[in-house]
């Protein structure tokens, strides 16, 4: 079942065409990764799809809602959480501090517990932390708190905007075990956008290749990384 469902998206940033026609479909329980250059519209998509951009022509639905008119903070509640390329962390304030803003609308103190115990399991360094500024992390650390904190608003969707960038090959291997482990052991529903092809289709169902706004490809992960021709034509992996 699909549990967001983008249709005929078109999405502008003054009079520049960001994004044509776009389809796409996050069935529940799965991991999406979409795929593409910088430019392509991967952000674009997302922040549309938080609301923080609203598109001239499409639909969004979520959970059979639409959402495409919402503000950000209804999105939120709604059940759409996302860690935002670069971040975007209250870098002055504590690990703790960065971790509380994201439970801020919740009220179940039992759920809040279990979940603020899980992502300390997950990276346990966060709990090594919880009293240093975001902002005298690593760039890793930095990553594993913004995922952490967009996990902690409990949400049905979570949203990942390019969660390897500027992270070292040991560390994105890392954060993408993490990443398939919380899908695996939470059941929840999670949308990449990422630049690393071969880690995020290694661990996603299914994949969706943009190229300058338009969707130039899509199928399931595994046939997606199995096409040598695929890859070199829309990605340059070789």
């Amino acid at each position: 079942m699909g549990i967001l469902k983008i249709e005929d998206l078109q999405v502008y940033y003054g009079r520049s065409h960001a994004l044509f026609d776009l389809n796409v479909e996050v069935a529940a329980g799965s991991i999406v990764v979409m795929l593409g250059a910088n430019g392509a519209g991967k952000s674009t998509t997302f922040k549309t799809i938080s609301g923080l951009l609203k598109p001239k022509e499409g639909r969004i639905e979520f959970l059979g809602k639409s959402i495409h008119h919402l503000p950000p903070h209804k999105i939120v509640k709604l059940g759409i959480a996302q860690a935002p390329e670069g971040r975007q962390l209250f870098l002055n304030l504590t690990v703790r501090d960065n971790l509380r803003a994201g439970q801020y609308d919740l009220i179940d103190k039992v759920e809040m517990k279990k979940d603020w115990d899980q992502v300390i399991g997950w990276f346990p360094i966060l709990g090594e932390r919880l009293n240093q500024q975001a902002g005298t992390l690593s760039g890793g650390e930095q990553q594993m708190l913004a995922i952490s904190r967009a996990f902690l608003s409990h949400p049905t969707l979570l949203l990942l905007d390019e969660p390897s960038l500027g992270l070292s090959p040991l560390l994105v291997q890392n954060i993408f075990g993490i990443i398939s482990k919380i899908n695996k052991k939470t059941g929840l529903t999670i949308f990449l956008a990422e630049q690393n092809v071969m880690v995020a289709l290694s661990i996603a169902d299914r994949g969706y290749v943009l190229k300058l706004g338009r969707v130039a490809l899509e199928g399931e992960s595994r046939v997606l990384l199995e096409s040598k021709t695929i890859l070199q034509s829309y990605l340059g992996v070789s």
